[in-house]
């Protein structure tokens, strides 16, 4: 008698989830995971936010999402069947290039190419892999770097202009001095001292360290919230690509800003490819 009422107990159980499951996917459309699925080509195949996506389903990690995951999408904007696939294209990774420079000279976000690779934050390519490219349109204001043959010719070099920074927050080198860019590029220059320490501002990832043809050598920070910390001019580096580092790590030294023949350290911030003023991103000191 027992088993019998638990037996019905379950099978009424499965009744109702099976109902459930009808319910909500009457009232919203639910994406079966497949093998090649990303968060990113998920969201353009129906046409939504990626990062409403994500929290519409709980997920914190777009490199988690596993085959078989049921995922509702939001109604929102949805216009698009599954099989309206995002359009990608291959592409062979180099030497020395990193996810960063990729999506540069391809006119992409860094989340993008995550996200459709289902690379994880921690990610460091290698020489000869072939990973996918989202079709998607330049990024407005993104600086374009291939880290074999930087292209100094799309981002000129400029010298500093007239109006001066805040002194009042913490710089990545001792100053007196910090003025802003003097043309398109959202950014400072730091004057300093020769071979003095360049030193993070926060902690984070190093993405791309390297030279930079017109920049000197450059290192370039991932940080918490989506910001990007761009240190140029160096003379030399003391990081390499995928180490972790806190704030207050050095960098590399101080080096003589081509443009300017002086020693101005070039520092510019990027959130989600949307230039940040310098003087305002966060510290972490």
């Amino acid at each position: 008698m027992i088993y019998r009422r638990f037996f019905k107990f379950v099978g009424l159980l499965a009744a109702l989830f099976g109902l459930f499951v009808h319910v909500v996917s009457a009232q919203n459309t639910v994406h079966v995971v497949t093998k090649g699925d990303t968060i990113y080509s998920i969201s353009r195949s129906y046409k939504v936010n990626q990062e409403e996506l994500m929290r519409r389903n709980g997920i914190s990690d777009p490199s988690k999402i596993q085959i078989g995951m049921r995922l509702i999408i939001p109604s929102a904007g949805v216009s698009a069947s599954p099989a309206a696939a995002a359009s990608t294209s291959e592409y062979t990774v180099s030497p020395n290039e990193t996810l960063y420079s990729i999506a540069r000279s391809r006119g992409v976000t860094l989340q993008a190419l995550r996200d459709i690779n289902g690379f994880s934050k921690d990610y460091v390519l290698k020489a000869g892999e072939k990973i996918k490219i989202p079709g998607a349109a330049p990024v407005p204001g993104a600086i374009r770097m291939t880290a074999n043959t930087p292209p100094a010719s799309r981002n000129e070099p400029v010298q500093a202009g007239t109006k001066k920074a805040s002194l009042s927050v913490k710089w990545p080198v001792a100053t007196k001095e910090v003025l802003y860019m003097n043309g398109k590029l959202p950014g400072v220059l730091v004057s300093g001292e020769k071979s003095e320490s360049i030193k993070s501002l926060t902690r984070g990832t190093v993405i791309a360290a390297g030279p930079y043809r017109g920049y000197g050598n450059i290192a370039i920070v991932e940080a918490e919230g989506g910001y990007l910390y761009l240190y140029g001019a160096c003379e030399t580096l003391s990081v390499k690509q995928g180490d972790r580092i806190g704030p207050g790590t050095e960098l590399g030294k101080l080096g003589i800003y081509p443009a300017s023949g002086k020693p101005e350290l070039v520092f510019m911030v990027y959130r989600n490819d949307s230039p940040v003023d310098p003087a305002k991103a966060p510290r972490a000191l």
